[in-house]
């Protein structure tokens, strides 16, 4: 399952990750991965919630490498069940025009590995009409 979280720049989304992932390493059987683009705002990150920071994986460019480097994570770590991704839209090349296809990425790979997405956007729905959020929770 994709769960997508929507809102204006600066409207808490980072926060409210944070906090669904610390909530969700609370009851987890597995491991929690929270992966943002840099290494502000995880002073308030759980300590057992794995936090990734792509600014220290510079050579990670487009959606196609960022895909390589989740199944590789999945692929070294079976125990994983839930990934939250923070500002989308700051990760390598994603931009509202690809983001579709970057759902579909997640839709297949959580669907393969049992695996929760959770993922914050800095757009509104009326900025995205064409994307496809479809067979995605809207926690918002």
């Amino acid at each position: 399952m994709v769960n997508v979280l929507t809102g204006p720049k600066g409207s808490g989304k980072t926060q409210q990750m944070i906090d669904l992932a610390n909530e969700a390493v609370k009851t987890s059987s597995g491991n929690v991965v929270l992966i943002k683009k840099r290494h502000t705002d995880t002073s308030s990150v759980d300590f057992n919630v794995r936090a990734i920071c792509m600014a220290d994986y510079a050579d990670i460019t487009n959606i196609e490498e960022f895909k390589g480097f989740l199944y590789g994570m999945v692929a070294g770590n079976h125990d994983i069940e839930t990934i939250f991704i923070d500002g989308v839209l700051k990760q390598v090349d994603i931009s509202i025009d690809n983001l579709s296809m970057f759902i579909d990425i997640l839709k297949k790979l959580s669907e393969e590995n049992k695996i929760e997405f959770y993922i914050s956007i800095s757009a509104s729905l009326d900025e995205m009409p064409d994307v496809d959020f479809s067979d995605c929770k809207m926690l918002n």
